[in-house]
């Protein structure tokens, strides 16, 4: 039974080595922007880059693609008014995916009165999904850096900033991954939703800080345009409806290493809307899930197979206990393995995403984290899902 034990904690040991080591990267890159926070912002290169003269072409271009938004877009638009960045500094560019409620008229009349550049683009009949969106915005755009955020997202006022910010600090970037949280009513449902999600954004950002990048978030990013066309924008996966964000990551890190990096400032976190009901939970990780099997970097896949691996290890472990009880104090110091590395990573993420109440919910995450994952991810291999009205396959 030795052999037995001991082979119930490689996958979790190994698991426990990952997270530490990413929850080094993670440090380090809030301890750089504290860094960055403390310097002196009196040179004229950031000078210029933060505050140049009305009349040339703005820095950043924020592209959205809304498909029957018309709910949510004010209160993205009201948060895009109060950006502290100057209004000259940018340009919003929504792109209507063939909308069928107000969307397109309520972009239209808030243009005539927006104080900051505001568009409405409008998809041709037979173009339909968010990458088409995002490209038909991007035809459009004027500046030099492309940011996205989701229509029914919420932002800080300093949002824009932030990114001035670490541009400015980073000349070489040519990708940001910035973070994201859920949001929603106070359940534990939504609870558990908000800490697998920060999980997934802490993991993104540790490492994209240990430059391996893996994950990051549509709603909450930015990209070079100069960057984006050298790697061919989203031509080689414009037939999937998902993975404008990763697979664009991805690239960009494989053409110019070093130069993606994460946003650690708490002004550039965005807000969006937890899924409602487990129904909708199942369906948006079913559609991330779907761009898995397409994934190109091994980054990507050795950590989705460590994390499924240590998982199924974990419930696997379980089972043999009740079969073999002699076998418990190997399971427990599993379970204690990884539930003990899990903390050590989410601790300081939901510290900075001030969420710090949701640790103790780690255990239970846990217990239903292994059949979770292989079910979305099952059904993720089977491909079609419906999303925004549509069946997608």
């Amino acid at each position: 039974m030795l052999a037995a034990g001991i082979s119930l904690l490689v996958l979790p040991a190994l698991y426990a080595g990952l997270m530490g080591w990413l929850r080094g990267g993670w440090d380090a890159s809030l301890n750089e922007e504290l860094g960055m926070r403390n310097e002196e912002w009196g040179t004229a290169e950031n000078s210029s880059f933060l505050h140049s003269a009305s009349g040339e072409a703005p820095t950043f271009s924020i592209l959205i693609a809304a498909r029957n938004e018309a709910e949510n877009l004010p209160q993205l638009l009201s948060d895009l008014a109060a950006q502290t960045l100057p209004a000259a500094q940018f340009e919003v560019l929504i792109a209507d995916d063939h909308s069928t409620d107000a969307t397109a008229a309520l972009v239209a009349a808030a243009a005539a009165a927006s104080a900051f550049p505001l568009r409405l683009v409008r998809l041709p009949a037979a173009e339909t999904g968010k990458k088409a969106a995002l490209q038909a915005a991007l035809q459009t755009a004027r500046a030099p850096w492309l940011v996205c955020t989701d229509a029914d997202c919420r932002l800080g006022p300093g949002w824009l900033a932030a990114y001035a910010a670490l541009i400015a600090q980073k000349p070489n970037a040519n990708f940001i991954s910035g973070p994201v949280l859920l949001t929603g009513l106070d359940t534990h449902f939504a609870r558990l939703m908000g800490l697998e999600f920060a999980g997934l954004v802490g993991v993104g950002g540790a490492c994209l800080a240990r430059q391996w990048p893996t994950m990051c978030n549509g709603a909450n990013l930015a990209y070079r345009r100069a960057a984006f066309a050298a790697v061919g924008g989203f031509a080689d996966n414009a037939h999937l409806a998902s993975g404008d964000d990763e697979f664009l990551l991805h690239k960009i890190h494989a053409a110019f290493p070093g130069t993606t990096f994460f946003l650690a400032d708490v002004a550039a976190v965005v807000r969006t809307a937890a899924p409602p009901t487990l129904r909708a939970l199942l369906r948006q990780r079913v559609r991330w899930a779907s761009k898995w099997r397409h994934y190109q970097s091994p980054a990507s896949r050795r950590l989705a197979l460590l994390v499924l691996g240590a998982n199924v290890a974990l419930a696997a472990g379980a089972g043999a206990g009740l079969v073999w009880p002699v076998l418990w104090p190997w399971v427990l110091a599993a379970w204690a393995l990884k539930l003990g590395a899990d903390a050590w990573l989410m601790a300081p993420v939901l510290r900075f995403l001030g969420r710090r109440r949701w640790l103790p919910l780690l255990p239970l995450l846990q217990v239903l984290y292994a059949p979770y994952a292989l079910g979305v991810g099952l059904a993720g291999l089977r491909g079609g899902y419906q999303w925004k009205g549509r069946a997608v396959k």
